[in-house]
């Protein structure tokens, strides 16, 4: 049986909320100890997932990342073999701004009956890509086309669409390495006509960028790829965050 909103309510809680993401391929045991330590009373969760990995590189991580971290744990699937009753929930993630049945239902299909096998606490995302810039692992992978950043209108049409759906989470992705991040004003849009939860990520590398989305409506941020390379960085922007 599902465990019911222990995560959900984390995102639903006032204030600036700071996830990492993990990706598995890229991650390094001996670096994460140390990591984690500084960020440790910071952040406030893990995500773990990418584009290509399986699910048995996947428990081995959420392994090493649990002796390091107290910090919840919540998958962040690329496909349905990256399902594991080692974390805590997992963002079931549907992404609404492309075409491609395989992620729009498919992947889903595969999933489900794992998923039901375990406790893990599921919650209903939409998963909306935005370009950043630069043509992105998940826009390769997922063969779909992003939002353009420039078309509002389109961001905000999509998020509504997932929340008739059913969706309990926003997640706004320009993408591991954008060059920009998810503009202000379609966070402040999606944010306001929607009234979920609004998580950003990508291109984010910098305090001013993180409180900007912040400011524009934004519930989380998430943090991958300035974490694999400048975590020290990572810790900067997190207590600028705190401090502000």
């Amino acid at each position: 049986m599902q465990k019911q909103n222990q995560i959900y309510e984390l995102f639903l809680k006032p204030g600036k909320h700071i996830l990492i993401l993990v990706d598995p391929d890229k991650f390094d045991a001996g670096e994460a100890e140390k990591n984690f330590r500084k960020l440790n009373s910071l952040a406030d969760m893990v995500l773990v997932g990418g584009s290509l990995l399986s699910e048995t590189r996947t428990e081995k991580v959420i392994d090493e990342i649990r002796k390091v971290t107290d910090l919840p744990v919540v998958l962040f699937p690329g496909n349905a073999m990256q399902v594991t009753e080692k974390a805590d929930a997992i963002l079931f993630l549907q992404l609404i701004s492309g075409r491609n049945p395989e992620f729009l239902i498919g992947q889903h299909v595969h999933a489900a009956p794992l998923i039901a096998r375990t406790s893990l606490e599921v919650i209903p995302t939409s998963y909306i890509l935005i370009d950043g810039g630069k043509r992105t692992s998940v826009e390769y992978i997922s063969q779909s086309m992003p939002v353009p950043a420039d078309k509002t209108d389109i961001a905000v049409a999509t998020a509504l669409a997932g929340k008739f759906l059913g969706h309990k989470l926003i997640y706004l992705e320009a993408g591991s390495g954008a060059l920009n991040a998810v503009p202000a004003d379609i966070v402040k849009a999606v944010s306001s006509k929607t009234n979920l939860p609004v998580v950003v990520g990508g291109g984010i590398r910098d305090e001013k960028t993180a409180l900007d989305l912040f400011s524009a409506g934004a519930n989380s941020i998430v943090i991958g790829s300035l974490f694999e390379t400048n975590p020290d960085a990572v810790l900067r922007i997190a207590q600028q965050i705190r401090n502000h």
